[in-house]
């Protein structure tokens, strides 16, 4: 399963743990995410999408149907009928 947001993209991405003597060892920022299922009552089905808390909150605050119209006019596909 990959670590990967399906509305925002968001990944791992890598940097290092800092010791108190700054030694530095490699280490990877894992992204905070969720498998969420949505209701569409526009197109009137369930969606499963697998995304960043982030988005959530954003969906929440817009309404997903607005949100997943908005993110694909940005150029992100989503793979979902709107």
């Amino acid at each position: 399963m990959s670590k990967v947001c399906q509305l925002t993209g968001k990944r791992p991405i890598s940097g290092n743990n800092v010791s108190h003597s700054h030694a530095k060892t490699k280490r990877r920022f894992i992204p905070n995410l969720i498998k969420k299922r949505f209701y569409i009552p526009e197109t009137d089905e369930w969606v499963t999408l697998k995304i960043s808390t982030s988005a959530l909150r954003s969906i929440n605050k817009l309404g997903i149907h607005e949100y997943l119209k908005k993110v694909e006019k940005g150029g992100v596909y989503t793979g979902i009928k709107l």
